[in-house]
């Protein structure tokens, strides 16, 4: 008999433990996720986008705004969990160490397909600038100047590292550094005035549709070939998708496209929607992408992860 007590007992225990597994998705560290950006309205879409899933989820997002050196060295210190904006190749000087050392981990690339390099309007273009080495020939012009974003920026150590060297006969032109927003600004100045103006720019973002530009080639040592074609990647703390499976599996899925983006961030930017409905309206427009990025993922209870999102969207 009393065997049997301690056999039942032990059965009891063991089924409580195993249904208490199943329940938590994650454990109680993992709750909270620490996504920092670098103020880039592309960054900000898609962590606008993992941040209502996530919150679908049972999660809690923590999303500061900071320079990327200073997120990159979050990761590495483990102060942050998940960045979205491993811009490739224009990052890879700044975490190609990281990478070998297995301080940050990148999971995937959440975005193909996208372009990053210096850029004209127009009718910069149609005056004969169409490359790199067209700049010095209009050098007055331009008033010697290369337009940038943040201070610490990849992007813009690519382009001080040009003309350092003297790339393109480079050498006595001067890298203003700006936040994006201020960049754009003076860009749209410059349109408006039909005055010649070179920058840094991007695909998705809601300029490529705002401004008549034409991407410039050859820079490919510095931006990567074929008009600065580019890839995003989500990397993260080391350990992060070992000590916190079931985020760690989303973010793992969370795979964006060029038109979603846009269209976030013109709704964003030109309509002056908040981010969360307009990254709502888009994610109800896009219903299929939320059966891959939660393939396999729970709620924070153990619940179903697509059900539970698909709620929250007030989706059939």
């Amino acid at each position: 008999m009393r065997y049997t007590h301690t056999f039942t007992l032990s059965c009891a225990l063991l089924a409580l433990s195993a249904g208490h597994a199943a329940w938590a998705a994650d454990p109680e560290s993992c709750t909270t996720i620490r996504m920092p950006e670098p103020g880039w309205a592309d960054i900000s879409a898609t962590n606008a986008i993992a941040g209502i899933v996530l919150e679908a989820l049972g999660y809690h997002q923590k999303a500061d705004t900071l320079s990327v050196p200073i997120i990159y060295r979050g990761l590495q210190m483990g102060q942050a969990d998940v960045f979205l904006g491993n811009w490739m190749p224009a990052q890879k000087p700044m975490v190609e160490g990281p990478l070998q050392d297995g301080s940050i981990v990148s999971l995937q690339s959440n975005l193909d397909q996208a372009k990053f390099t210096l850029a004209v309007p127009s009718y910069v273009a149609a005056a004969g600038v169409k490359s790199f080495a067209d700049l010095q020939k209009h050098a007055d012009r331009f008033g010697h100047k290369i337009y940038g974003i943040e201070a610490g920026a990849p992007a813009n150590r690519n382009i001080q590292n040009m003309i350092k060297a003297k790339d393109f006969n480079l050498g006595d032109w001067q890298l203003v550094e700006s936040s994006e927003a201020g960049m754009l600004s003076q860009v749209t100045r410059k349109v408006a005035a039909k005055d010649f103006v070179v920058f840094l720019a991007w695909e998705p973002h809601a300029m490529n549709t705002k401004f008549k530009l034409n991407y410039l080639a050859g820079g490919d040592a510095y931006f990567g070939p074929n008009y600065g074609s580019a890839s995003v990647h989500t990397v993260t703390r080391k350990g992060f998708a070992s000590q916190c499976p079931n985020a760690g599996k989303l973010f793992a899925q969370m795979k964006f496209n060029v038109d979603l983006e846009n269209r976030i961030i013109s709704d964003i930017l030109d309509k002056k929607q908040d981010a969360k409905v307009a990254t709502r309206a888009a994610l109800k427009q896009s219903p299929e992408l939320l059966a891959s990025w939660l393939a396999g993922v729970q709620t924070t209870q153990g619940g179903d992860g697509l059900a539970a999102v698909k709620k929250a969207l007030q989706l059939k």
